[in-house]
């Protein structure tokens, strides 16, 4: 659906700063949500906010419903009363920079692991309650997730589908047996999702007080090694003997890549999730809505057709595309909840019959600041050829920074930036980026909080198709200055993207 002219900014909360070694939703969440605020912002985006596996990846998660533990505040714990501040008498000494994951990961366990065995005995009656109306409400992804963790734990961190063949099918005799054995450390993995959620909670409630609403990123496929393709292997393509996928989902060759992007992910039995009124979905979808208020979909283009490439094969070279019944699953999911404040990433391969479907919904495109110069003016990047229904971003979590990107484009892209602009103010070239986003036609703008801060490269989130030193980006907390905020709101107001009462 069409949203009002504002703008927001781009931030995982990893990158957020904290002596625990990665971005929690602790007191500098809360300091960048009154960023926002004093800056004219109405939006934060975040990556997937899932458990991460192998590569730490926000889109390679455990679990499509489950949050990422780490991002626990062990302080809010502290607060809670199942730790004190004697727990954290021997943190190393975390990098201010980026997020170390080998370094942080079995610190932030042992204290979550501590703070579950104080909530044992020592939870007041309140939070008993709490809990407990956490697992009922939300059993129907957390019953399979907590177990899932458990045995894969109990199978030293290997995939599902090398387990027993027992435990790999799901035979109820079976899980009833390790749902018994593993009972303590099920209730760990709930234990985490509740303080996850808690605290998330209350920080989108400070955020939405604020007049913040929270974007969300839901990317298309799931993990392989995930719980949610263990426990619904109906409507995965899978190896009915291996378990492996069947079909593999990714991207064919382009003038990126000669060999196209595999990315592993198993495809979706689309047919099969239409007999169910693609009820999986659904869940999934109310999820979400659980704890952002606007979904951006990443690879959309796959509800319209996706690119499947056999079991076995080494590069994306020998798929081929199947067509997807996207008209009908998103009929099903506006008649169920409603129309849905989504976002649609419509980059890369994009045809007629996509855009057809993007547009039949109404749901706002994508427009690349840093694709836009490049080509001719047909570029449908450039700001002239904008519709009013799309979301301007100067980069995305993919790209290099903004001054990344002009210190290393071609000439025949700077000379095309260049005449466009005019002149390269003295402020930088991110700002003068950020300019021409705000002042674009478009509905929303969302600017890399990198860009925000004129970073380099060093900078970059992510660099695809690279499996090591990525998502590892933070920032230090006295980067958010009030002459930064000044600046982005006057910049807000002027181009009409301020909150109707500022």
């Amino acid at each position: 659906m069409p949203f009002p002219r504002s703008s927001g900014i781009l931030l995982h909360p990893s990158s957020f700063p904290s002596r625990f070694g990665i971005g929690d939703l602790g007191l500098e969440a809360y300091r960048f949500l009154d960023f926002l605020k004093d800056s004219y912002q109405q939006y934060w985006q975040v990556l997937p906010l899932g458990p991460t596996g192998y590569g730490n990846s926000p889109y390679m998660s455990y679990s499509a419903m489950a949050g990422n533990h780490l991002m626990i505040s062990p302080e809010k714990l502290v607060d809670e009363g199942l730790l004190v501040a004697g727990d954290f008498g021997n943190l190393p000494e975390f990098p201010a920079d980026k997020v170390n994951f080998e370094q942080v990961i079995p610190i932030k366990v042992n204290l979550l692991k501590k703070a579950c065995e104080n909530f044992k005995p020592h939870a007041t009656a309140i939070q008993k309650k709490a809990f407990h109306t956490f697992c009922n409400t939300r059993g129907y992804w957390l019953n399979n997730y907590a177990l899932f963790m458990a045995l894969k734990d109990a199978h030293n961190g290997a995939s599902w589908h090398t387990w027993e063949p027992e435990l790999a099918k799901r035979e109820p005799a079976a899980l009833a047996r390790m749902e018994h054995e593993l009972a303590q450390e099920i209730f760990y993995y709930k234990f985490i999702q509740y303080e996850f959620f808690r605290q998330w909670s209350e920080l989108k409630n400070y955020a939405n007080q604020n007049g913040i609403d929270i974007i969300g990123d839901i990317p298309i496929y799931v993990a392989h090694d995930s719980a949610d393709v263990w426990a619904n292997p109906d409507i995965f393509a899978l190896d009915e003997e291996t378990g492996a996928a069947a079909l593999m989902a990714g991207v064919p060759p382009d003038y990126f890549s000669a060999t196209g992007q595999l990315w592993g992910n198993p495809v979706y039995k689309w047919d099969e999730l239409q007999k169910q009124d693609f009820q999986w979905w659904l869940q999934r979808f109310e999820a979400m809505l659980d704890y952002v208020d606007i979904i951006r979909i990443d690879h959309f283009r796959g509800f319209e057709a996706y690119w499947a490439v056999p079991q076995g094969e080494e590069t994306a070279v020998n798929g081929k595309w199947v067509e997807a019944p996207g008209v009908a699953f998103f009929e099903v999911i506006k008649q169920k909840l409603g129309k849905l404040p989504i976002l649609a990433e419509d980059l890369g391969i994009i045809t007629p019959e996509v855009e057809a479907l993007r547009d039949q919904f109404e749901f706002p495109g994508m427009k690349v600041l840093q694709f836009g110069f490049g080509s001719d003016p047909g570029n449908p990047f450039l700001p002239f050829n904008y519709p009013r229904n799309a979301v301007v971003y100067t980069g995305t979590h993919d790209n290099d920074t903004t001054v990344g990107w002009f210190n290393t484009a071609n000439n025949y892209e700077k000379q095309n930036l260049l005449l466009y602009l005019g002149s390269i103010s003295p402020d930088g070239i991110n700002w003068d980026l950020i300019r021409l986003a705000l002042s674009s036609i478009a509905n929303q703008a969302i600017i890399p909080l990198q860009d925000v801060l004129g970073l380099e490269n060093e900078a970059r989130m992510n660099y695809p198709s690279t499996a090591e030193g990525n998502w590892e980006w933070r920032y230090q907390a006295e980067v958010l200055t009030d002459e930064l905020s000044d600046r982005m709101k006057i910049l807000t107001k002027l181009y009409g993207r301020a909150p109707r009462n500022s």
